[in-house]
C-alpha cells in the first residue's frame, strides 16, 4: 500500500511538472492546459491554481453522471496544478530559442508520460477528466472516443479563444503521449506486477495492464 501511495503522489507531481515544462516551451500545450491557460490569462490567477479549480469543477460534473471519486481523483485535483505552479515559479525565464523550446517540450512530454505510468499504475481511481469521459459513456451510452473527442475539442477551442497557446506542441503531445504511456504504464502498473508474481508462484495471475487509450484519457 505504501508503495502504491508513493507511486500515486510521485506520478501526480511529475505530471504537473511535465505540463509546466510544456507551457514554458511556448510551442503549444495539451487541450486541458490550453483551457486552463486561457482562463489564467483572463482571470489573472496562476495557471496551476486554475488547473486545480478546473479539476474541481469537472469533479462536480460527476454528480449528475453518478460517478464516485477515488483517492487518486482527489489527489489529482490537489497535486497536479500545485506542482505545475511550483515548477513554473522555479523556471527563471521562458526560452526564446527554438532548440531550447523543443527540448523543453520533449522533456515535458516525457516527464508527463512517466507521471502517467506511475499514478495510473497505482490504481487509486481515475482523474477528474477521465471520470467525466467514462461517466458520459455510462450515463448516455456514447462511445468513449466520442465523449473524449467532443469534450477535448470543446475545451481546446474555448481555451484558444481565451488566449491559451495552441501550436505544434499541441499536436506533438496528442500524437506522442499515447505510445509513450503504452511504454511507461507496464513498468509501474501495480496490478500487472502482482499478477506476474502470482504467475511465478503458480497462481492464476493475469495481465491487467490498462490500454494506452485508457491510460491517456486524463492526459
Amino acid at each position: 500500500m505504501i508503495n502504491r501511495v508513493f507511486r500515486l503522489l510521485t506520478g501526480l507531481v511529475l505530471y504537473g511538472a511535465g505540463c509546466a515544462l510544456t507551457i514554458e516551451a511556448g510551442l503549444g500545450v495539451d487541450p486541458w492546459t490550453v483551457f486552463a491557460e486561457g482562463l489564467s490569462r483572463q482571470s489573472g490567477l496562476g495557471i496551476g491554481w486554475v488547473t486545480n479549480l478546473v479539476g474541481l469543477g469537472v469533479l462536480l460534473l460527476w454528480i449528475p453522471l453518478r460517478q464516485r471519486p477515488g483517492v487518486g481523483t482527489v489527489a489529482n485535483i490537489l497535486l497536479v496544478g500545485t506542482s505545475m505552479q511550483v515548477v513554473l515559479g522555479l523556471i527563471p525565464a521562458a526560452p526564446n530559442h527554438i532548440v531550447a523550446q523543443a527540448a523543453l517540450l520533449v522533456g515535458g512530454i516525457l516527464i508527463v508520460a512517466v507521471g502517467c505510468g506511475l499514478y495510473i499504475g497505482a490504481r487509486f481511481g481515475p482523474g477528474p477528466r477521465d471520470g467525466l469521459m467514462t461517466g458520459m459513456h455510462a450515463r448516455f451510452g456514447w462511445p468513449v472516443w466520442a465523449c473524449r473527442g467532443g469534450v477535448e475539442l470543446s475545451v481546446l477551442l474555448i481555451g484558444w479563444l481565451l488566449g491559451g497557446t495552441v501550436g505544434v506542441g499541441t499536436v506533438v503531445f496528442a500524437v506522442a503521449i499515447g505510445p509513450l504511456v503504452h511504454i511507461t504504464l507496464p513498468m509501474f502498473d501495480t496490478a500487472r506486477r502482482s499478477g506476474s508474481a502470482e504467475s511465478s508462484t503458480g497462481g492464476a495471475g493475469r495481465d491487467t495492464t490498462l490500454t494506452a487509450v485508457d491510460a491517456t484519457r486524463d492526459a
